[in-house]
């Protein structure tokens, strides 16, 4: 019999989660059934998401996010033992799965695949760039921005797992790119990666800096952040520009019956004639493999860097996802169990 621990959440999160928000529960794993698999978790995910969706749900729960495990055991033919495995099972460092997709579930709990064709990179890479934010930044951007060459893109959050990918495709497409991050180091890290030119939002007035670097405004605004930053990017494009939201880190640790106040964006959009498009991955899930297997082509042959911000410890994934809800990371967040 199996010892497996796992993490629960305990309570609803009152502004940023909290340790004792957690439990690590102890507890042992049954016999698999016909169909099953047993994981062994070798990486986990942490992700801004993780704290949005808390928002919905009702405590106690698993806490889920993606992680990779290798294969145990197996009562399932297409999983042989050794074969390593995405699954969204979440902090646990051994777990049992049934290759189920629960399509109702958002985001899917029940969803398990192998691990995509790295060609020799890291698994890890399998949360990141050739996972799930990998597939957000190359879907969303393509699909929603429609980027042209000599456009003017610009990205909030632009250090962290998703935003410094989109910078990275958006120079692949032939654009400029601006970048917005949230300190001096990150900036400097900005630059490294081929941004031309990035901005500390916390010390620059950012309509001024995108009036000066974006003269004829910014075609296409990959948001991540949303309050502020979003309001001001958006009175600051090009008549026809577009705008593809995926996140709103900025408000996450707030009471969402009492948010923030920010610029209306209303007359920005109207004026400019903008379009303005929420995207959901979990909603593009057949289209996932498409995009890891361009993403890795582009690692590959050195056009696109795939950062990653590395926590070791079972015991440290709380520290993991709180150094990246303050923006401790550079690039993907994960954690080595």
């Amino acid at each position: 019999m199996v010892k497996a621990k796992k993490y629960v959440v305990s309570n609803t999160f009152q502004g940023p989660p909290k340790r004792d928000d957690f439990k690590i529960v102890e507890y042992d794993l049954p016999p698999l059934k016909d169909g099953e698999i047993l994981l062994k978790t070798e990486w986990l995910s942490v992700d801004p998401y993780l704290r949005a969706y808390n928002s919905f749900l009702q405590p106690p729960y698993d806490q889920f996010g993606f992680q990779v495990g290798v294969v145990q055991e197996t009562k399932d033919p297409k999983f042989p033992v050794g074969t390593r495995v995405v699954t969204h099972k979440g902090w646990c460092d051994h777990v049992i799965v049934k290759d189920v997709i629960e399509k109702t579930s958002e985001p899917p709990i029940e969803w398990i695949y192998k691990l995509p064709d790295l060609q020799g990179l890291s698994a890890s890479l399998a949360l990141g760039a050739v996972g799930m934010p990998g597939a957000t930044a190359y879907l969303a951007f393509l699909e929603i921005c429609k980027p042209k060459s000599g456009e003017t893109v610009a990205v909030s959050g632009a250090a962290g797992a998703v935003g410094s990918l989109v910078g990275q495709i958006a120079k692949i497409k032939g654009c400029k790119v601006i970048g917005f991050a949230g300190t001096d180091e990150k900036v400097k890290w900005l630059k490294e990666l081929g941004f031309d030119e990035a901005f500390n939002y916390k010390t620059v007035n950012i309509q001024t800096a995108l009036k000066e670097v974006a003269p004829n405004g910014v075609d296409c605004y990959f948001d991540n952040v949303g309050g502020e930053i979003s309001s001001s990017v958006m009175y600051n494009m090009s008549k026809g520009g577009r705008v593809c939201v995926v996140g709103s880190i900025s408000s996450y640790n707030d009471d969402p019956t009492q948010l923030p106040k920010v610029t209306i964006v209303q007359p920005g959009i109207l004026f400019k004639q903008l379009k303005v498009e929420g995207f959901i991955i979990w909603e593009h899930k057949d289209r996932w493999q498409e995009a890891f297997a361009v993403l890795v082509k582009w690692i590959k042959n050195g056009h696109l860097k795939a950062p990653e911000h590395v926590t070791t410890g079972f015991g440290n994934i709380y520290d993991a996802f709180i150094g990246m809800l303050n923006g401790e990371n550079f690039g993907k967040a994960v954690v080595k169990v």
